[in-house]
């Protein structure tokens, strides 16, 4: 029996099971069509003690996020602006300037610090992925390409580097090493400095079936509870939260040392633990119920595609996200329904989703082929994309939105 990676108690309820499933971001040549694909279990527990919702590491993070990782965070517009809006935002509240230094763990290809640093903020990130840290380091970026733990911040605090601010946008699901990660933060962080973590809320993606958030890169899924408890277990307090609109739902947590006064807690945080324990977060049959919904959108998903078809309408894909792969797979979605799917990043374009061996195109193929529907896998982007595909509307095409239920605009 699995146990908790938070309190180590014994895992014995699941949540959802979505069947076995690819590496969501194991993206395929065409060669590595006609090779063996591993296909590894999904199933979502969650802890009766400290009702942390996890999976198990049936993969290493190190196999997963080593050597050439497909997501770069530069090419979603409406992500870049909100980080931009995140740099301003925390040089006005807690007034960084060129003494201070802000650490991202999980900086990916640059994507963030690359605002603090046009403030003249002195910056360094942390990112295991080999080519999205060389792609930080040619924007000027220092970057170290490794796992951040309790030895590389033993590491920081010889070399004199200690944070003021630690940044960390959906890395701390990202983890599977929950307390030595956040053990590691408490030792690389000065003793009035700050820490901001944004990762999905557990009751945004169990209210609007956002199943497909869930995939072995994401080893944990955090409510408000159960991520105060995590910390304060490492001699960390949440002092204040915010609740986020990005991938679907979102929390970002501030939290400082236990011991630093400075920073009050705020009405937010009590406002938000009692929404959550009045929604029923803190017993454990109300997570049992979510498998069920999970079932009813696959069932809805399968019969708009079964219905489009037996219509004679093509349908294509928009994106090739992550999370787009979980829902195809768990649906058993493949080109017998989505002839093609589309995404501006050319890392990925002459790819093939894992799983469902969709070809993934550049974006001017909609134009091409003229489809009448867009079924777009990152949902959470789904403003951002209509926008940017508004030209289907010149042929009579339409766009298709999965989570949380099936709508065709």
């Amino acid at each position: 029996m699995p146990v908790c990676r938070f309190c180590q108690s014994k895992l014995k309820y699941v949540v959802v099971s979505l069947g076995k499933s690819p590496l969501s971001n194991s993206y395929l040549s065409e060669k590595q069509l006609h090779q063996v694909e591993c296909f590894y279990p999904l199933e979502v527990y969650v802890c009766e003690k400290c009702f942390l919702v996890q999976i198990e590491e049936v993969v290493s993070a190190k196999d997963i996020f080593s050597s050439d990782y497909a997501y770069y965070s530069s090419y979603s517009v409406s992500w870049l602006q909100h980080c931009k809006e995140y740099t301003e935002k925390m040089i006005k509240r807690f007034g960084f300037d060129k003494d201070s230094l802000v650490v991202e763990i999980g900086s990916n290809d640059g994507y963030l610090l690359q605002y603090f640093k046009q403030h003249n903020i002195p910056v360094l990130g942390v990112e295991p992925a080999t080519n999205t840290a060389e792609a930080a380091k040619k924007i000027g970026i220092p970057t170290d390409i490794a796992f951040f733990d309790t030895p590389y911040a033993k590491r920081m605090i010889e070399t004199g580097k200690l944070a003021d601010l630690i940044i960390g946008n959906n890395v701390l699901a990202h983890n599977p090493n929950l307390n030595d990660f956040v053990k590691g933060l408490r030792i690389t962080l000065k003793s009035n400095g700050v820490i901001t973590m944004e990762f999905p809320h557990l009751l945004q993606l169990m209210e609007h079936n956002q199943f497909d958030t869930i995939y072995h890169e994401h080893f944990s899924y955090f409510s408000f509870l159960t991520v105060e408890k995590v910390f304060a277990a490492h001699g960390l307090t949440i002092f204040d939260v915010e609740e986020l609109s990005t991938h679907g739902g979102s929390l970002r947590i501030y939290a400082r040392h236990k011991e630093d006064d400075t920073k009050p807690i705020s009405d937010g945080v009590y406002e938000l633990k009692q929404r959550e324990i009045d929604a029923g977060y803190t017993d454990i049959n109300y997570y049992l119920t979510f498998g069920e919904k999970v079932k009813a959108i696959k069932r809805d998903i399968l019969s708009f595609l079964i219905q489009a078809k037996e219509e004679d309408k093509t349908i294509v894909g928009y994106g090739a996200p992550a999370k787009g792969n979980t829902l195809l797979n768990y649906c058993g979605i493949k080109t017998d329904f989505i002839d093609y799917t589309v995404d501006r990043n050319p890392y990925k374009q002459g790819n093939y989703l894992p799983g469902s061996h969709i070809p993934i195109e550049a974006p001017d193929k909609i134009k091409e082929t003229k489809p009448d529907y867009v079924f777009i896998l990152p949902w959470n982007l789904k403003d951002e994309i209509m926008v940017q595909m508004a030209l289907i509307r010149g042929w009579g095409g339409e766009f298709v939105i999965p989570i949380p239920k099936v709508i065709v605009l």
